[in-house]
């Protein structure tokens, strides 16, 4: 059955379609929003996979360039491997709605969000996952949504609902908000600086607006969803898991009073393995259960200590921080590093400086734009104790380095004052609970270390929460363990006075506003007391760079002048590589950008470049080359690449009839500038600066490289 259902959603209509494209999906939705076109489908196997104890969900969002009029770069002309755009969204539709399948579903699914139509103002990751909860919605598949997304941007001031790109530009906020009709479920973000009060208000001003695009999907699952599918609503056998309970509850809750990750998790499979083989005897055939019943025997056992006694499984009070250490300065030849250590978690960050050059171009549908900034996370499988091969970055390490790198953006130096490019790349170490954090203290102290003037040091801390009933729990800095068995994962980074970045992902229902104003009141206490910990070690930028850091100089030259700089073919420039052994960038606004680590050669550079662009001045004495003798005077350098005329009438201090008699090309004379016109020519006179030299430029001095003649 065919329907369409519009609405307007904040200024631009937003339409959901289905049945008329992608027909044999399980479900499908044609999502547009303004000239963005997004198709959602969902579709899952018919019977589970045999053996597993997981769902198995796979969400995948792809661009195609013909949706904004693009041909793809490179050889093969035709899209690749994911973008990190790409990458990043289909964690933004995954996080949300994995939760919102029923406990017991384990039919292997996948979400396919393909953008055909961008306009390149309305960014097409919200219409995906619009499209996405739409088309499991209206299919057959077990799902508890739908749930919708808003961007909040903030003006002037004034909350802005779902900005456009171009008003993003001026926005202080970028915040990505999903939620269902009860409760916000996801948050993703950042601001340049936005206080708790003003965090919370945008929140619920964002859940808010998205109500009416969770009606209209109600509307369109009324008018031609399909009936959903029968789950198996076995809730196990009573009496396995009260023999779990009798066999390994004391056990397990001994267990896990080990402080130490690694002694606690041998510990707890001790328990485990204990329980299996005697309730194995007792319940034959009967292993996932036996598993699943340990399994839930920790979760219950953990939720209990913290809601009923107030203390965590390493022996923490809920709002306290772990233990934390920081150096800096550990490796002698990086431009900047760090080391951040809390509990046992533990960050090695790097900062290296770069010139233009090294910039990221990225080729998105939105166009073509540069990176000055990247922040790079690597989680190898030592950090956590494990075995595993080393890959290329997965969707975890691109989704912890972006939440990191927009903590830090915020307090980065304008180009203008830092004309650096800065790669800062993070090393997990070690790993129990929230390393992305941890990249982001550790960020923060590199980049000092590296002498980048940032505006303020910068701490992130993760959050959880444990909700039974009306009994609530707020716990700063989340272990890993609390983190997998609680109710939320919710990470706020931050200066001392504002937050910068925001991450949330929730498992329950109903976390209310005091609840969330609560975790951002106790995140910001735990932040002052890591911040106070960096600051010990190093309290701001240092106030110079590196020994092995490039030093860059910036010159602004004429836009005229950047051929007479670059030369035929490059050749000017190349030569000026060539002698000096410096790296130059050219702007095309005649910003000139020198780097090196050696200040004599960059002092060289600047001599040769300034010899090529310097400009004449009226009134100043020159050491000029006669280049050209012609029948009404001759043509003299004065500077490389710039000639003027000496007229024959200002050669001699007598009167001079023939030129020749007099000059010949090659003489070098000194000349005065009488006057430059409007179209920069210059008229010289040999007569006037006979008179006495002003200490003018000495023309043979300069290189004589791609002169052009007047």
């Amino acid at each position: 059955m065919y329907h369409k259902a519009t609405i307007d959603f904040h200024g631009r209509p937003l339409s959901i379609e289905v049945g008329r494209v992608a027909r044999q999906a399980g479900g499908a939705a044609l999502v547009q929003y303004g000239e963005t076109v997004v198709l959602g489908t969902a579709v899952a196997t018919a019977s589970a996979r045999e053996g597993i104890d997981f769902f198995p969900l796979t969400v995948d969002y792809q661009e195609k360039t013909f949706a904004a009029g693009k041909i793809p770069g490179g050889f093969f002309k035709r899209e690749g491997r994911p973008s990190e755009k790409e990458v990043l969204t289909s964690r933004l539709i995954d996080r949300p709605i994995r939760p919102l399948f029923p406990s017991g579903f384990f039919c292997e699914t996948q979400i396919i969000a393909t953008v055909l139509s961008a306009d390149k103002e309305n960014d097409p990751d919200l219409v995906a996952l619009i499209a996405a909860s739409t088309a499991l919605h209206v299919s057959d598949i077990p799902f508890h949504g739908p749930i919708a997304a808003v961007r909040i941007g903030r003006i002037d001031g004034r909350l802005v609902v779902n900005p456009t790109t171009s008003e993003m530009e001026t926005s202080d906020l970028s915040l990505v908000v999903a939620g269902s009709r009860e409760s916000i479920v996801m948050v993703e973000g950042g601001a340049k600086g936005l206080p708790e009060d003003p965090m919370l208000e945008a929140l619920y001003a964002a859940h808010e607006a998205m109500q009416s695009v969770i009606e209209l999907q109600e509307e369109v699952r009324r008018a031609v969803g399909k009936a959903k599918r029968e789950i198996d609503g076995d809730e196990g056998n009573p009496q396995l898991h009260a023999r779990a309970e009798a066999v390994g509850g004391p056990k397990m809750r001994a267990a896990l009073e080990f402080v130490g990750k690694q002694e606690r998790a041998a510990a707890v499979q001790a328990v485990q393995a204990e329980v299996m083989a005697a309730l194995a005897q007792e319940f034959p055939e009967h292993e996932p259960e036996i598993k699943e019943a340990c399994e839930e025997l920790q979760r219950r056992i953990v939720r209990d200590i913290i809601v009923r006694d107030r203390r965590r499984i390493d022996g923490r009070g809920l709002a306290d921080v772990r233990p934390i250490s920081c150096e800096v300065q550990l490796l002698p030849r990086t431009h900047g590093s760090a080391l951040f250590t809390r509990g046992e978690t533990q960050a090695l960050a790097v900062t290296t400086l770069g010139t233009a050059s090294d910039e990221q171009k990225i080729d998105a549908l939105i166009g073509e734009y540069y990176k000055r900034f990247m922040l790079h996370y690597n989680f190898p499988p030592f950090s956590v104790g494990e075995v595993k091969f080393l890959r290329t970055p997965g969707r975890r390490e691109v989704g912890h380095g972006a939440l990191a790198e927009r903590a830090l953006q915020a307090v980065l130096p304008a180009e203008e004052e830092f004309p650096y490019t800065i790669r800062l790349v993070s090393e997990i170490l070690e790993s129990n609970g929230s390393s992305s954090m941890a990249t982001v203290c550790g960020g923060s102290l590199s980049l000092m270390d590296a002498g980048v003037p940032i505006k303020a040091p910068v701490a992130g801390i993760a959050m959880g929460l444990i909700k039974e009933g009306d009994q609530v729990r707020v716990l700063s800095d989340i272990l890993g363990d609390e983190d997998h068995l609680g109710d939320m994962d919710f990470k706020v980074a931050g200066t001392a006075e504002a937050i910068t970045a925001l991450q949330m992902d929730i498992k329950t229902k109903g976390v209310t506003r005091e609840i969330m104003r609560e975790a951002l009141y106790q995140a910001r206490e735990g932040r002052l007391q890591i911040l106070e910990v960096m600051t010990r070690t190093l309290a701001q930028p240092r106030q110079s760079l590196s020994e092995h850091a490039p030093r860059i100089i910036t010159l602004k030259i004429r836009p005229e002048k950047i051929r007479d700089v670059i030369g035929p073919g490059g050749k000017v420039i190349r030569g000026i590589i060539d002698e000096t052994g410096v790296k130059i960038d050219v702007e095309d606004d005649g910003t000139v950008f020198i780097a090196s680590s050696d200040q004599a050669a960059m002092q060289r550079a600047v001599e040769l470049i300034e010899g090529i662009t310097v400009e004449a001045q009226v009134g100043k004495v020159y050491n000029g080359i006669v280049r050209r003798i012609v029948d009404f005077g001759a043509f003299v350098e004065i500077l490389p690449g710039t000639d003027g005329l000496l007229h024959i009438s200002q050669i001699g201090p007598g009167r001079v009839h023939r030129v020749s008699d007099v000059l010949k090309e090659g003489d070098q004379i000194p000349v005065k500038v009488l006057e430059i016109d409007k179209s920069g020519r210059i008229r010289l006179s040999r007569r006037e600066a006979m008179g006495g030299q002003e200490g003018g430029g000495d023309a043979t001095s300069a290189p004589e490289r791609g002169r052009p003649t007047s």
